[in-house]
């Protein structure tokens, strides 16, 4: 019997360049696998070259939107992984358009090309919601399994990397204001997950290591509440700043009024929305080991990792005075 290495295996990465998917490239590349990348401007992902090996990684154009690009760019792949997502819509970035349709094409594509697929969803997925993120991203999981029953649906809790969202947004806040603001009091919980943990548990789905159909919860070791967060940045960067409890409404308000400000420092109103409900791996998935523990990943800390990158929001950066004896 001949055995099929990786190196014959074609991967396509639709969403590849961003924040998770550079992970994601790096670590199927350390497995050997060939990889397309699937993204609206193939000219902005140089940048995953250098992570595997000469030819090994490939960048095509591709839009969820359109069909076509989809199609074409699963030519020959074995796997389809759909990482696309927007956290804000406008013009015709829409939340149903990209999240919902567009992994529903995804889903359908693969299923045409005898591919399996891996669809990126996120905790808190659920198509009655009222936030539109959250609506749709259910919607999502329900199109893709309908189109690809075996489908391999991964919900990761807020990521945290070097190239974070969250720790980073807040850090830069502190460094400018004197205030961080507690959004609806600071109760909120996360369980904030490694990418490159993330980015392992997708490789092994490519693998055919996790069971096909099912739905994976991912998050880290620990529950925190947004407020513990804030505290946790505020110790990092080694900076003194006031908690100020805000209401939902008046945090809504506020990021209506800044969201078209350039580069923000605030949230988008769905991201206040959003920070109504708890961030955390369900009992259900935890009794099922859907976890990152029950597929044998252990995973990382946010004291592991995050000093690692927050050192330059402090006011000596990397420095630090030290007395001496």
């Amino acid at each position: 019997m001949t055995v099929r290495s990786n190196n014959d295996t074609l991967v396509t990465v639709y969403g590849g360049s961003g924040f998770l998917g550079r992970h994601l490239v790096r670590a199927l590349a350390k497995r050997d696998y060939r990889i397309r990348v699937a993204v609206r401007r193939p000219e902005l992902a140089f940048h995953l070259q250098p992570l595997g090996k000469v030819g090994q990684i490939h960048a095509v154009q591709a839009n969820i939107r359109d069909a076509g690009s989809i199609e074409a760019a699963a030519r020959d792949a074995s796997v389809l992984i759909n990482l696309v997502g927007i956290l804000q819509e406008g013009s015709r970035q829409r939340f149903d358009a990209v999240h919902a349709r567009g992994a529903e094409q995804v889903a359908r594509t693969a299923t045409a090309n005898g591919a399996r697929m891996i669809h990126v969803s996120a905790i808190g997925a659920d198509e009655n919601s009222a936030v539109g993120y959250a609506r749709s991203k259910g919607a999502a999981e329900r199109l893709v399994l309908a189109a690809q029953p075996d489908a391999v649906i991964m919900r990761p809790s807020i990521l945290f990397g070097p190239e974070d969202d969250f720790f980073n947004r807040f850090a830069a806040l502190a460094r400018m204001s004197p205030v961080l603001p507690l959004i609806g009091g600071g109760k909120t919980r996360f369980q904030p997950v490694f990418v490159g943990d993330v980015a392992t548990a997708i490789a092994d789905a490519v693998d055919g290591r996790l069971a096909a159909g099912a739905t994976y919860e991912l998050g880290g070791p620990n529950v925190k509440t947004f407020k513990e967060l804030m505290q946790y940045i505020l110790a990092t960067i080694e900076r003194r700043r006031l908690l100020v409890p805000l209401p939902f409404f008046a945090a809504k308000i506020n990021a209506q009024l800044l969201q078209f400000a350039p580069s923000p420092l605030t949230l988008t109103p769905g991201q206040v929305d959003m920070l109504r409900t708890d961030n955390v791996v369900s009992d259900a998935a935890i009794a099922e080991k859907r976890t990152l523990p029950g597929i044998g990943i252990t995973p990382e800390p946010i004291e592991a990792i995050v000093p690692s990158y927050l050192w330059r929001f402090r006011k000596t950066g990397q420095f630090k005075n030290r007395a001496t004896a």
